[in-house]
């Protein structure tokens, strides 16, 4: 019986997220608690930061589930592991609310640590 590549689904879901946060930038911008105009969508200019977001994670996810050979994929999931991090550092020091600080923080750390434990899973 074949085994599920998780580094692969992962990737599959973190580009999936991330087309949808491109066009429904709301998604991210909710669980930040950053401030939403009358209907409900992030102000234009949080609304591009949310999108260039979610373009650098569809590529980064689109690499994690298509490259071919193992190192292109664990070039990829490191990729993963770094941006995520690095979100967790500035959206856990820099949101406003204490509570999507913490939120926040801990969803990208925990994903950052899924796709570190992924890299088991890599094979060609």
């Amino acid at each position: 019986m074949k085994s599920i590549d998780v580094n692969r689904v992962l990737g599959a879901a973190t580009a999936l997220y991330s087309v949808a946060i491109m066009v429904r930038p709301e998604w991210l911008a909710k669980p930040c608690d950053l401030p939403l105009e009358s209907d409900g969508r992030p102000p234009r200019q949080a609304g591009l930061l949310i999108r260039a977001i979610g373009a650098r994670d569809t590529a980064i996810g689109v690499a994690m589930t298509v490259a071919s050979s193992e190192s292109a994929r664990r070039s990829a999931a490191w990729c993963r592991v770094a941006t995520d991090t690095a979100d967790a550092a500035l959206f856990g020091t820099l949101l406003e609310s204490k509570q999507a600080r913490w939120k926040v923080a801990g969803f990208a750390l925990s994903w950052a640590a899924l796709c570190a434990l992924s890299l088991h899973s890599i094979r060609s």
